[in-house]
C-alpha cells in the first residue's frame, strides 16, 4: 500500500500508546489521531495492585502525561468511543458524529471482562476489574465491607485477594485448579505461591462456584464439589477476558476469537491493523494463542508501526510478564510447562529462580524477588546458548558468564 498521510489508532491503552511512539520514533510525518474513551489513556497493570490500594492515583498511572501527546504531534481525542469503521471510506467515525480521515486505523480495542454463566453474577453487589472506573468501584466497596470472595486465582485474581488482604479485607479465593498458573509458572512454584495465599490468611477453596444469591445484608455463593456454602459482602469475578472484536466484525474483517491479524498486525482488510488483547493470530492459517499480557500489546504496537513505516518487524524474543502479590514480585519469560526444572536458590524462600532446559538450552524461568535472573534467562534464550545445569543452578555462578558459553 502507497504510505499513509493520516492515521487512526483506536485505543489508548500500552498498545495503542506504543504504535503511536513508534510511529513518530520511525519518522512518520503524517497526521496522528488517538481516539480513548478515558481521560488519558491508563497503564492497566497499577489497577490491581497499587491503585486498587489507594497508594497511585490516575495521573501517576498515565501511560504519558498530556503533554508527550502535543510534543509528539499526537491529537488525543479523549472521553470518545469509536461508533464505526468504513475502511472503504477511509473513515472511522465517533459516537459525536465526527468522521476522521483515515489511510490506515490501528484497532487497539483491547477486551472486556469475562462473566461466567453463574446465576446471580450480574447483582450488584458482584464486581469485574478491567477498568479503572471497575478498580474505583471496588476499592470503594472494600472500604465500607469486610468479607470478599474472589473467584479466579490467575494474575488478576490473586493480585486483587493479595491488595484485599493488604486492606484489612478477610478474602476468601475460589479457584478449579489446584494450582493455578501452573501452565505459566510450572507445577512446583505454582504450588508455592497459591500456599503463599493461605499463609497470608487468604481462605483459598479448589472449586467452582454454582450460583450467588444476593439478600439484603450481603451475598450468599454456593461453592461447588460439595464444599458447602460461603456469606460475604462482595464478589469478585476474576476468570479471564472477552476480545472486544465488534467495530472489526461490523466492519466485515475476519474475526475469530479476535480480530484475525497476520505477523504484521494486519487483518483481513490491509488498511486496518489490530494489536493486542483484540487480536488472534494465525500463522499459516493456524491460530497461535494469544499473550494477554502487557508486554505482548506494546511489541504488538511496535510492529504495527513498523508495518506502516515499511520497516522491518521488530525481532521476535522471549514471552515476558510479571505480576506482584503479598510482597512478591514474581517475573516469568519463555515457556515453563515442559522440561527440566533447575532451581537456582532454595524454591520457597526468596529470592530465587527455577529454570526450564529442554535439549541442554533454557527455554522458560520464572524468578521471585530476582530480576536480574530473568533478564538473562531472556537473552540465554533468545540466543538458544547452551547451558551447564549445575552451573545454572548454583547462586554464585555469575549468569553473565553463561552468556559468553
Amino acid at each position: 500500500m502507497a504510505a499513509p498521510e493520516k492515521v487512526v489508532i483506536v485505543g489508548g491503552g500500552i498498545g495503542g500508546v506504543s504504535a503511536a511512539a513508534g510511529l513518530r520514533a520511525g519518522g512518520f510525518p503524517g497526521e496522528l489521531v488517538l481516539v480513548d474513551d478515558s481521560e488519558i489513556p491508563l497503564d492497566r497493570p497499577p489497577l490491581s495492585k497499587e491503585y486498587l490500594a489507594g497508594t497511585r492515583s490516575r495521573p501517576e498511572i498515565a501511560l504519558e502525561q498530556p503533554e508527550w501527546y502535543d510534543d509528539h504531534d499526537v491529537r488525543l481525542l479523549a472521553r470518545t468511543r469509536v461508533a464505526a469503521l468504513r475502511p472503504g471510506e477511509g473513515v472511522v467515525e465517533t459516537d459525536d458524529g465526527a468522521r476522521l480521515r483515515a489511510d490506515r486505523v490501528i484497532l487497539a480495542t483491547g477486551g472486556r471482562a469475562a462473566r461466567p454463566p453463574i446465576p446471580g453474577a450480574d447483582g450488584e453487589r458482584v464486581h469485574v476489574l478491567r477498568t479503572v472506573d471497575d478498580a474505583d468501584r471496588l476499592r470503594a466497596a472494600a472500604a465500607s465491607e469486610t468479607r470478599f470472595l474472589v473467584v479466579g486465582a490467575g494474575l488478576i485474581g490473586a493480585e486483587v485477594a493479595s491488595t484485599l488482604t493488604g486492606l484489612g479485607v478477610d478474602v476468601t479465593l475460589v479457584d478449579v485448579a489446584a494450582r493455578p498458573l501452573a501452565g505459566a509458572v510450572g507445577e512446583p512454584v505454582a504450588q508455592w505461591l497459591h500456599d503463599v495465599h493461605r499463609a497470608r490468611s487468604v481462605t483459598v477453596h479448589q472449586c467452582g462456584v454454582e450460583r450467588l444469591e444476593s439478600g439484603g445484608d450481603g451475598i450468599r455463593a454456593h461453592l461447588g464439589d460439595g464444599q458447602g456454602r460461603v456469606d460475604v459482602d462482595q464478589v469478585v469475578l476474576s476468570v479471564g477476558m472477552v476480545p472486544e472484536a465488534s467495530l472489526a466484525k461490523a466492519a466485515g474483517l475476519t474475526t475469530g476469537r479476535g480480530v484475525v491479524v497476520d505477523q504484521d498486525q494486519i487483518t483481513s482488510n490491509p488498511a486496518v491493523l489490530a494489536i493486542g488483547d483484540a487480536t488472534e493470530l494465525r500463522v499459516d492459517g493456524v491460530a497461535v494463542p494469544r499473550g494477554e499480557h502487557w508486554e505482548a500489546a506494546r511489541l504488538d504496537g511496535e510492529r504495527a508501526a513498523a508495518t506502516i513505516l515499511g520497516a522491518p518487524r521488530p525481532a521476535a524474543t522471549a514471552p515476558w510478564f510479571w505480576t506482584d502479590r503479598h510482597g512478591l514480585h514474581v517475573e516469568v519469560v519463555g515457556e515453563m510447562a515442559a522440561g527440566r526444572m533447575v532451581v537456582r536458590g532454595t524454591l520457597g524462600s526468596p529470592p530465587f529462580s527455577v529454570f526450564a532446559i529442554r535439549d541442554g538450552v533454557v527455554v522458560g524461568a520464572v524468578a521471585v524477588d530476582d530480576s536480574k535472573a530473568v533478564r538473562a534467562a531472556r537473552r540465554l534464550i533468545d540466543r538458544v546458548v547452551p547451558v551447564d545445569a549445575d552451573a545454572l543452578a548454583d547462586p554464585t555462578t555469575d549468569l553473565r558468564r553463561l552468556l559468553r558459553g
